[in-house]
């Protein structure tokens, strides 16, 4: 059974309750994946059509396009149907992708009161989760928010960091800077949890809108104020979703104080930091790998040189990167194009034996 397709064993658990509870089980999902992540992948393609206003006011509607990653890239491209829960997001800001899934992070209006969510999307089986997100940082707080799947469970989680936002407390005297607090959510238990291990030191700023999933690893860019001094100097926190604790990544001299993005290279293989010259949009990019896993080491992998005016999105399994300009061009997206981005993923039966949508209060 291991072998045959994930469409095949949608239909297979249908069968009886013995086999139904043999594809459910974390073995098999794990096996499962395992054997078949070197098959076709996959890139979801999400950009804001500008001709277009969504019934929720004067916002752009996000489209949504998947690509197969093999040789026919990119001709076959298809509409994937949304989940209640994914239609139901305004706005939605990318958690990023891990082992099949995709995480969202929005809100979700229902009798006239916003809920913060964070939704785990299954694109492969159509089915998604949504998680209510309690104490979400406001005013001079922050929120920074990740997930993935632990190695040994194969139970996927969801952690937020609530942060003093140190650009919103300049100027302001006798603020308390508390240490981070550390929530997880597992969908095992379907429960929160504090989290009492080591914490982000105080000083840390997350930069929420750039992060990345690696094998289970989940890597934010940040800074530490304290040794910003009128500049800016990245680093990298990580959070392993299995053992549940936070590392710190310094980033070489020679680019630290340089525009930074994280990506996953080869099917989420390897930390890539993607640095960008003074001018990003005219300019190249020097893209470095982190070696092995191990924090300060760094190889740089080559220059980047785009052609024409372009954004890095993404890379393929390949190690090819993509650009916005192929991203909009060669998939047709023939309409004005806004914000736009790409995300990789891989088939998996995780989130089968779920509901089609649940929200935890």
């Amino acid at each position: 059974m291991n072998r045959l397709p994930l469409e095949s064993l949608i239909q297979c658990r249908s069968v009886s309750k013995t086999w139904k509870s043999l594809i459910d089980s974390s073995n098999f999902i794990k096996m499962h994946f395992s054997s078949h992540r070197t098959q076709v992948q996959h890139i979801l393609v999400i950009y804001e059509d500008l001709f277009e206003i969504d019934y929720r006011g004067d916002e752009c509607e996000e489209k949504y396009v998947l690509v197969a990653d093999d040789h026919t890239f990119p001709e076959h491209k298809v509409s994937p149907t949304l989940p209640r829960m994914v239609e139901m997001l305004k706005r939605p800001r990318i958690i990023g992708s891990s082992h099949g899934l995709l995480g969202l992070y929005g809100g979700i209006y229902r009798y006239g009161r916003r809920t913060d969510v964070a939704v785990l999307w299954n694109i492969s089986i159509r089915k998604a989760i949504a998680v209510a997100l309690p104490n979400v940082g406001e005013g001079i707080y922050g929120t920074a928010i990740g997930f993935g799947v632990c190695r040994e469970t194969n139970d996927p989680k969801i952690v937020k960091i609530t942060f003093l936002d140190h650009h919103k407390t300049k100027g302001m005297e006798n603020v308390t800077c508390n240490p981070p607090e550390v929530e997880v959510f597992t969908l095992g238990t379907w429960a929160w949890r504090r989290s009492y291990g080591n914490l982000p030191r105080k000083s840390i700023q997350f930069d929420d809108y750039d992060k990345v999933n690696i094998d289970g690893i989940f890597y934010w860019l940040a800074k530490d104020v304290i040794t910003v001094d009128g500049g800016f100097r990245h680093m990298i926190i990580s959070f392993d979703m299995t053992s549940e604790e936070f590392k710190e990544v310094t980033l070489p001299d020679s680019f630290a104080n340089m525009g930074c993005k994280l990506y996953s290279y080869k099917r989420g293989e390897s930390l890539i930091v993607v640095v960008e010259d003074e001018h990003p949009v005219n300019g190249d990019f020097d893209v470095w790998m982190m070696v092995d896993g191990v924090p300060k080491s760094f190889t740089k992998l080559c220059t980047v040189t785009p052609n024409g005016h372009a954004l890095l999105a993404e890379f393929r399994k390949t190690g090819e990167p993509i650009y916005d300009t192929l991203v909009i061009n060669d998939l047709v997206i023939d309409r004005s194009v806004g914000l736009y981005y790409a995300y990789e993923y891989m088939e998996t039966l995780l989130l089968a034996n779920q509901p089609n949508f649940m929200v935890y209060e």
